[in-house]
Order: C-alpha cells, then structure tokens, then sequence
C-alpha cells in the first residue's frame, strides 16, 4: 500500500505501531483465545489492563493521587451538559471563556442546568484571537471556569494555564490532551474526548479532584455522577473496553517515544515547520490567525483564490494527503497535526503545497 498521511480533525489518525499492534493481538489477545472486546469488564485479564493503563497515564502526566481518572463512554460533547450537573448546585452559576465553535457549545449546553456568565469571549473578532486575561469578567460565586485549551476549528490555542483565582478550573482538552507536558494540579477537571490524542471515539478520559466529586449537586440518575464511576473505577456499567484498550497502547507509545516532553517539541517543530511554509508562501496561502494564538494542532489555511480549492483538494488526495478540507463553518483548509502526524507527513503537505503553488500561483 501507498504512504498516506491523514489530516483529520477527528476521528483522526492514530500511531501506526499502536495500530499494528491492535492488528497482531485481535483475534487473540493475551494468549486468551479471543479478542479485548470480548472479554469481560470484570475479568482478571482486562482489570489488570485497566490498572497498567491508568498508571501509564499517570506516570505521563504526574497526575497527584487527590486525582481521579475515569474512563468513561460518550464524547466530550455531553460533558458539556453533565459538568455543570455535577459541579454546580440548582440556581448556581459559572463562568465560561469562548473562543471558539466548541466553547460557545459548552456554554450553550451547559446554560439548561447552570447560570452561565460568558466572562470573555472573542467572537467579534471572529475568534482569531484569544480573548486577554485581562478582560474575563469573573463571577465570584462561580462554581467553576470552563474554557478550551485548543480550538480545532479555529485554529487557536492557549500557550498557558490561565489563573482563575479558587474557583476549579475546567478544561475541555480534547484536541491537545497529550500533547505536550501538563501541570494538572493547575485543574480541578480535565476532559478530551478520545478520537485525536488518545485513540477512537467512544472514548471520554476524565481527570478530576476528588473534593470535586463531593460537591452536593442535584438529584439525578447514578449514571450521570461522576462520584458513581469514580467509586465504581469507571465499571459502573459495561466500559467501551476496546477504546480503553486502544489508550492503553497509544500511552504506551508515548512513554517509548520519551514521554511528553518529547512529543511536546516534536509537536512544535511540526507546527513551526507548517507556519513558516504557509507564512512564507509570498500570499499564496494564508493563516489569518493572531500569531500568538496559533494552534500547534490545528492549523486552518486559505489559498490567495479560493477557485483552487477544489483542484487543491484533488490533487492533494491523489498525492496521498488525506482529510485537508476546512471546517463547513470557515472553508479552505486545515490540517490537523496531533500526536499520531509525523513529521514526515508535514513535510510531505509541505512539498505538496510548494509544488501546487508553483504550477498555480
């Protein structure tokens, strides 16, 4: 087969040797005689894999033992509405930063169970940029801040960690999880849907304080508390084992790689390498994002006439680069470069674009 590079925002490429490890071990997983996902939740085989998973995770991200990890079912997406069921009492409120398509839907999502404050948001300036700390008008009584670390849409980031006083900061890291190093004790709750950084979709990993999982809430069903999963190790009903599975690998890829220092700067010589291309494209293509805010994941770019798109677009599947159409929402372009990119595959979009604008330009 051909080498071709997947872009994808998500569900988005994932490491081959994690792949062709699933691959070796499907039929037969563990010398047990069938696959992962048919093995019982319960079994000493797969409880002993949950165990090695979460503490190849917490070795990866220093997480303090007043941490839980869960691992739980669905996307980051209906945490939008399940945090504020958990963290916030009735009549409570909390503050929200958006900067971006995915911030403005938590706070959406989150607005029937909580008073929501957007305490900033760069909207008007069609989130090209990051709203400054300065400007958050915080709630004091907030039961915590909400923000996105990385805006895949949009292509913005979040270089820090924002300091929001004693409320619990809440990040949706979906799309930067792992990418880099992390201070998690600078958190109250993590969250990242799993089909970017982590492994398939299905999949939501969540890291959170445990004093959080105490907060007197409102009443709701077991399957909707955070405390039940935590209490239950995240087997409170049947696990999305092969998606737990698939983690497992993909930190233990990591850790070989040198943990996530290593990918950290793999991931910023990446982005840098991209940005210069299209930075130095004479006007050809173009980032229209504030520098300082530039996503070393996510990384949206228009061509100088938008007639090429299509022809860029076809030409660029037939060169093996897969999945570079922009978000409906912006057009262009966008080329994601999570954990699972190579460099090789930036530099082969490189050569591709160099070579397009040449014959187009």
């Amino acid at each position: 087969m051909s080498q071709v590079w997947n872009f994808s925002a998500g569900p988005a490429a994932l490491p081959r040797p994690v792949l062709e490890r699933a691959q070796r071990e499907l039929l037969d997983w563990e010398s047990s005689g069938a696959s992962v996902m048919e093995q019982s939740h319960r079994g000493k085989r797969f409880i002993a894999m949950a165990e090695r998973v979460e503490a190849d995770l917490r070795s990866l991200l220093a997480i303090p033992d007043d941490y839980a990890v869960l691992f739980l079912q669905g996307g980051a997406t209906q945490h939008f509405a399940q945090i504020p069921m958990n963290l916030a009492g009735e009549g409570g409120c909390a503050d929200y930063v958006v900067n971006g398509h995915w911030g403005a839907k938590a706070a959406s999502e989150a607005a029937p169970y909580v008073r929501v404050n957007v305490a900033a948001s760069s909207q008007s300036d069609h989130y090209l940029r990051l709203p400054p700390r300065s400007t958050w008008t915080l709630d004091p009584n907030a039961a915590y801040v909400h923000y996105t670390p990385n805006e895949t849409i949009h292509g913005v980031e979040y270089h820090d960690v924002p300091d929001v006083g004693n409320a619990p900061l809440v990040a949706d890291m979906s799309s930067s999880i792992l990418s880099g190093p992390l201070d998690v004790s600078r958190f109250g709750l993590i969250y990242a849907g799993a089909q970017k950084n982590i492994g398939p979709s299905g999949l939501v990993l969540m890291i959170i304080r445990r004093d959080l999982l105490q907060r007197a809430s409102r009443p709701m069903a077991k399957i909707f508390r955070y405390a039940e999963h935590a209490a239950a190790d995240s087997m409170l009903n049947t696990p999305n084992t092969w998606g737990w599975y698939l983690a497992g690998l993909t930190f233990q890829w990591l850790k070989d790689l040198g943990g996530l220092a290593a990918m950290g700067e793999r991931n910023r010589i990446k982005a840098e390498r991209l940005y210069a291309a299209i930075d130095g494209s004479g006007g050809f293509y173009r980032n229209p994002v504030d520098v300082a805010a530039r996503s070393r994941m996510n990384v949206p770019f228009t061509l100088h006439d938008s007639t090429l798109d299509t022809d860029f677009l076809r030409e660029s599947e037939a060169a093996g680069l897969l999945a570079l159409k922009g978000h409906k929402a912006l057009g262009g372009m966008r080329a994601s470069l999570y954990n699972a990119v190579p460099l090789e595959a930036v530099d082969a979009l490189i050569g591709f674009m160099r070579d397009f604008a040449a014959r187009h330009g």
